[in-house]
């Protein structure tokens, strides 16, 4: 098997998790496409600037998110319907607090985040968490810590305010928390 035929086999064995990251960002099944394909390509041209101080997803997964994000200054995209499942998004958040704004649960130990950080498990977690965010929240949270975007960036992609940026970064973070107590952290102490 040649070094090509190897390169290509891993980088279609990563796609689906590529594109599922495209889509949590973009939220638009042919740009996510569109992206990852740009991204495997550029891989796949000058596969000599993988030098192999990471890993080969972590160094995809890097030229993807300036991919998303040249997509994401391009403009051009469909703009998403927030759609409630009942519950508004305040009364969740609200929920979370005692009047005097304390938080109603403390957060159980996390253990040692670096070591958590390195199991694949916890991303797939991770994602699914960010998938049950309402899209616009999901967004703002990724362009921020993943995509690494300035809050005035994200404000004028977007069309908000710097503190409407603020409250969905904060909301996401208090959602994202709950959901990671829950479905990551509490299963490991129970185990």
């Amino acid at each position: 098997m040649t070094p090509d035929t190897t390169l290509h086999r891993q980088l279609e064995t990563m796609r689906p998790l590529l594109v599922r990251f495209a889509m949590l960002q973009l939220r638009n099944q042919a740009l996510a496409e569109d992206a990852v394909q740009d991204a495997l390509i550029a891989v796949l041209e000058k596969p000599e600037r993988f030098a192999g101080q990471s890993s080969l997803r972590t160094y995809v997964t890097a030229i993807l998110k300036f991919k998303i994000i040249d997509n994401l200054r391009r403009g051009g995209r469909e703009r998403q319907i927030e759609v409630g499942d009942g519950q508004s998004e305040d009364d969740a958040i609200d929920a979370l607090f005692t009047a005097d704004g304390h938080a109603t649960e403390m957060p159980r130990q996390w253990g040692d985040p670096e070591r958590t950080l390195e199991q694949k498990d916890f991303f797939a977690v991770l994602e699914v968490c960010l998938e049950k965010l309402p899209a616009k929240t999901a967004r703002v949270f990724m362009m921020r810590e993943w995509l690494e975007l300035e809050t005035e960036e994200i404000c004028k992609e977007l069309a908000i305010t710097t503190s409407n940026a603020w409250v969905l970064l904060y909301r996401a973070r208090m959602r994202l928390r709950e959901c990671l107590d829950l479905n990551w952290f509490g299963k490991r102490q129970a185990g």
